[in-house]
């Protein structure tokens, strides 16, 4: 049997071809991710609904140790659509790393609205405190993450309490925060989006940015200065306002990378697309006590400024 980096080399030659004739990278690369080296749990209810479903993915018995970092991962969709079984390639990513990894579905518009599909985030953590253990994954070692609108479901349910207090949850409390591309403070007055979002006609309780508070969980805000979908400005600005609160947290802006580009840079046969693989895998290694090395060079934290022309210029995305 030819070894996992061969395998994966020659499915990035793949991917390649039919990113070029214009494929949707979430598609292609969970079509053809490799997973025989796993554990998949597929399709464990934690609701009623259909769409209240989850699937784990974690290292095989071979090499899975128990009490693993668990990260729960939210896919975008505009809040509106979404496949949990698109996103194989988060878990095998994920699960790579020694985590145990939980892919939902959520409820989408027009069956819900705000703040139905957050409230569906909190019951996966509930369902997470409640059962993890038995999946090799410590309850008190969570971190949620998200991309595009999934990343303002995690986001909300790091900064905001109210969602899993009303589940009841008291050890899977979010110890991190992952958001690839996401909208944390935005319109919802015109088009699709003040029907998604009709309860919040302030929008206040919609709006991340408006959580930031001291004690919140470390943050990661990963964004694509090329994203036409969300602007940069989103991760820039939470990551300003979760500093000014006397919070922990770290924001890349990628030169060059655009909406999509950033989450699938997450799967090795993309792993041409970007470095955010790289960056989740150590901020994950840091919140959970495994690693105490700096960030990279090109991030700005909190209270300092880690970067200089150069080092972004050498990090550059093509």
């Amino acid at each position: 049997m030819p070894s996992p980096s061969l395998v994966w080399a020659g499915i990035g030659l793949l991917a390649a071809s039919l990113l070029t004739a214009g494929c949707s990278p979430t598609r292609v690369v969970s079509t053809l991710s490799p997973t025989s080296h796993l554990e998949r749990a597929p399709a464990i209810a934690y609701g009623t609904h259909p769409r209240q479903q989850l699937d784990i993915y974690r290292p095989n018995e071979a090499t899975a140790a128990t009490g693993s970092p668990v990260v729960v991962f939210f896919y975008g969709g505009s809040w509106q659509r979404g496949d949990r079984g698109k996103y194989a390639f988060v878990g095998s990513y994920l699960a790579d790393l020694g985590v145990v990894a939980v892919v939902p579905d959520y409820r989408v518009y027009p069956e819900v609205r705000f703040p139905g599909f957050v409230e569906d985030g909190a019951a996966v953590l509930a369902w997470v405190e409640q059962h993890i253990e038995a999946f090799g994954g410590d309850p008190d070692q969570v971190l949620v993450m998200g991309h595009s609108a999934g990343a303002h479901i995690a986001a909300l349910l790091a900064l905001d309490e109210r969602y899993l207090l009303a589940q009841g949850v008291t050890r899977a409390i979010p110890r991190g925060l992952i958001g690839l591309a996401g909208p944390y403070r935005f319109d919802t007055d015109s088009g699709r989006l003040a029907e998604i979002f009709a309860a919040d006609d302030g929008q206040g309780d919609s709006q991340p940015m408006n959580f930031a508070r001291g004690d919140a969980p470390p943050a990661l805000l990963l964004h694509g200065e090329n994203d036409r979908v969300v602007s940069a400005e989103n991760s820039r600005q939470l990551f300003d306002r979760l500093c000014e609160a006397g919070g922990t947290a770290e924001v890349i802006v990628y030169p060059g990378v655009g909406h999509m580009r950033i989450a699938a840079a997450l799967a090795p046969p993309l792993s041409f697309a970007g470095r955010s693989d790289q960056d989740v895998a150590a901020f994950i290694a840091r919140v959970t006590g495994e690693s105490t090395d700096r960030s990279a060079e090109d991030v700005l934290a909190c209270g300092e400024l880690v970067s200089t022309s150069a080092a972004i210029e050498s990090n550059r995305l093509s």
